[in-house]
């Protein structure tokens, strides 16, 4: 090569490595410094958690110690209950089954007896989300989680975290792998009060640890993840199948790792916990508050785990005098009526009621059934049986707001005419229904008013199917109603076929009185822990319906109070409501407002196992109507709980026509009549405050969306001295959710 060449062949190189070089910001990110970066902060961080290892120490227990009381008290300041008594009980490894002890391994972590107690993976991530605002967040071991409830706390902070990784590795180190596990075993809070595992052993299944079985500690050691979700008593239907998930995944862990024979795996049938029982001090309608207010601030976002640690002053929205009196007018129009010691069938008999200030969403006053150490199920608050005809005023509302028109394009209004044929079939549904009137009793034109007052299931199913069951249903949970399996889109949903509680539809109607403007009933007015201080949500909401819509369904109501099926909770206000007796008569509601006050009042026929039987022949002669002890009750309640400034309100409503009660029209046809009951051995009661006025409903036939069935008769007894409400009836087959 000449001179020339290698001078090009130079200069060429040159080019190349010039082009090559970085250049700008280019040049602080080569893989050499990115690589270096890395290495450099890997150290830091070694060393940094190095030092914390040194300087945090194993702390000495203080699980019991953070156990404090919680103080309940009313809206005055009135000190309600007071509760933290640890319910715990420690007992040693020994003493519970090895089959046992390998439940609690295989639900949480299965590589326990070999890991160095630390899930470092798991802990990074629970790290990044406890940065990131996402919460809880599973992955710790059990060394992890035995540290977290016996040296430290349930906050979820970075550095209670740190602390929880330091000291995890160093009582991995010092304890043995029994020591730990017994340690968490008995530290750990399964619900219903319960910390440790003969707590829970007594509360689920009234026995000792020692005598659990493979399949119970299967159960308990499935809680551990949420257990006041995973508590079979009051789970949702969602709740119920992620326990019976997670039990089963327990099983098959024990399985998978050799501690427990496959054919024996394969004989386990899900071990259903015993009922729960109210805990001491927690008697009378004490337990059902408490209750409440807990499930209020799980649902806020406080765990049910941080309420039990204690230390908090909770405020509840009940009003003392006014509490007293719901609980006084129950015991006057019901329980002094009934016999529960010596009557079965009186003692089938349930009450529940929820009341609400309107323009605040305050839930003033509650009543969850006989008391918390007798019942522990609040009626208040469950939702397994049907609101029946109370529903339908949620119909007319999304009419209303839908600007729905009739099969023949009539926009629907208070005065707009419907058919109210019995038996009468719907038009403009794919789904057949033909539902009953009550007493088969046909009313022949009508309008939307009458039809409102005298509950006629005609007219209501016919007006389901013009603003559609899609629409219907969509206004019902804007109002605050709940979602389920029993809510199917279909023309009978018109009759009340869903499940609701007396707390849901109080809110529903509470919505109506603040002219459509949301309002979620709320039993907290405050939380407070140390320099903590719960954030809770607003009651009041969004405008949900207009308000147009709104005050024509309360200009509606105020009818059935007046001349339709509610009459007997008219008194020196003005109030609007609704009737409801559900499909067999196994619930009876009357839900209610006055411009100040909003109540939902029901019974529920309810046997000893917790079936759902009819109310016929209890509180009353034949059939226990909405209009009848429901009705009453609330207007005692409602004319003790009002001043006189309340009481003295008017309704301030904005509608685009009256609310004028049609006169009791003739029927077009003689009704028809039904088989009489069979004479019941039973002596005939007395009401003690017997009207004198006649009767306007019997017993309903239960409607079908299957025209071909023949419907199910609920034979004819003898007339309630109540007025009626029309009934509901229900689709054949529908589904009842259990509690």
């Amino acid at each position: 090569m000449g001179r020339a060449e290698a001078r090009q062949a130079r200069q060429r190189g040159a080019r190349r490595a010039k082009k090559a070089k970085p250049t700008g910001i280019r040049r602080f990110f080569t893989w050499r410094k990115l690589l270096g970066t890395f290495l450099g902060f890997c150290l830091l961080a070694m060393g940094a958690f190095f030092v914390i290892y040194l300087l945090v120490p194993v702390p000495s227990a203080n699980a019991q110690a953070e156990m404090q009381s919680n103080v309940y008290k009313y809206s005055n300041g009135k000190i309600l209950a007071r509760t933290g008594k640890i319910n715990r009980e420690i007992v040693g490894l020994e003493k519970i089954p090895k089959d046992v002890q390998d439940t609690f391994v295989a639900a949480e972590n299965k590589t326990f007896y070999k890991d160095s107690g630390v899930d470092f993976k798991g802990t990074a991530r629970g790290l990044m989300n406890t940065l990131t605002g996402k919460g809880k967040q599973g992955g710790s071991t059990i060394t992890q989680q035995y540290v977290k409830n016996y040296y430290l706390n349930q906050d979820q902070t970075v550095t209670r975290k740190l602390k929880e990784l330091v000291i995890s590795l160093k009582v991995d180190q010092k304890k043995d792998k029994s020591e730990i596990l017994a340690g968490y075993i008995n530290t750990s809070y399964y619900g219903r009060s319960a910390y440790g595992i003969q707590a829970a052993a007594q509360a689920y299944y009234r026995k000792d640890a020692k005598d659990l079985n493979v399949a119970e500690g299967a159960y308990l050691a499935a809680l551990l993840q949420a257990p006041s979700q995973y508590d079979l008593a009051v789970a949702t239907e969602t709740g119920k199948k992620l326990v019976t998930e997670r039990w089963n995944y327990v099983l098959d862990n024990m399985v998978e790792e050799g501690w427990l024979d496959s054919g024996k795996r394969a004989g386990l049938k899900f071990p259903k916990p015993k009922e729960p029982k109210a805990a001491p001090g927690m008697e009378g309608q004490t337990g059902y508050l408490v209750d409440a207010a807990n499930a209020e601030l799980e649902r806020q976002n406080i765990s049910e785990e941080q309420i039990k640690a204690g230390g908090w002053t909770i405020t509840l929205n009940i009003d003392e005098k006014r509490q007293k009196q719901l609980v006084k007018s129950v015991n006057k129009q019901l329980e002094e009526r009934l016999d529960r010691k010596k009557d079965k069938a009186d003692a089938t008999v349930q009450a529940g009621a929820t009341s609400v200030d309107p323009k605040t969403g305050h839930v003033v006053a509650l009543y969850g059934g006989i008391g918390a150490t007798e019942h522990w199920l609040s009626n208040a608050t469950r939702r397994d049986y049907q609101p029946a005809s109370t529903f339908k005023p949620v119909v007319l509302a999304s009419a209303l707001e839908n600007g729905a028109e009739t099969q023949d394009g009539v926009k629907i209004g208070l005065k707009t005419k419907y058919d109210g044929t019995s038996k009468r079939p719907v038009e403009g549904s794919d789904t057949p229904f033909a539902p009953e009137n009550e007493d088969d009793r046909d009313y022949g034109p009508v309008s939307v008013q009458r039809a409102t007052n005298s509950s006629i299931n005609s007219v209501f199913a016919q007006m389901i199917v013009d603003v559609t069951p899609a629409k219907a249903k969509k206004t019902a949970l804007d109002l605050g109603m709940k979602d389920g399996k029993d809510f199917p889109e279909r023309p009978a949903m018109s009759l009340g076929t869903m499940g609701a509680s007396t707390w849901d539809m109080a809110g529903v109607y509470a919505t109506f009185d603040n002219h459509g403007k949301k309002v979620t009933p709320t039993i907290v007015k405050s939380a407070e822990r140390q320099s903590t201080k719960a954030d809770l949500d607003d009651p009041i909401g969004d405008q949900k319906i207009s308000r147009e819509a709104a005050d024509t369904t309360t200009a509606a109501m105020t009818g059935v109070v007046k001349s339709g099926s509610g009459t007997n909770a008219a008194g020196d206000y003005q109030a609007a409501g609704k009737t409801g007796t559900s499909e067999n008569n196994r619930s009876a509601w009357f839900v209610g407002y006055t411009p100040e006050l909003v109540t939902a009042v029901a019974l529920f026929g309810e046997d000893p196992k917790g079936g759902q039987v009819t109310l016929t022949n209890t509180v009353n002669e034949g059939r226990a109507n909405g209009g009848g002890v429901p009705a009453k009750i609330w207007k005692q309640y409602t004319t003790g709980a009002l001043d006189d400034e309340a009481a003295s309100a008017e309704f301030d409503l904005e509608i685009a026509e009256g609310a004028t009660a049609d006169p009791d029209p003739t029927p077009t046809e003689t009704p028809s009549e039904t088989p009489s009951e069979t004479p019941s051995e039973k002596p005939t009661k007395t009401p003690k405050d017997k009207p004198t006025r006649t009767p306007t409903d019997k017993p309903t036939r239960t409607p079908t969306d299957d025209p071909t069935q023949t419907p199910t008769e609920t034979p004819t007894i003898t007339p309630p001295t109540d007025p009626g409400d029309g009934g509901p009836g229900g689709p054949n087959g529908n589904p009842v959710v259990k509690p």
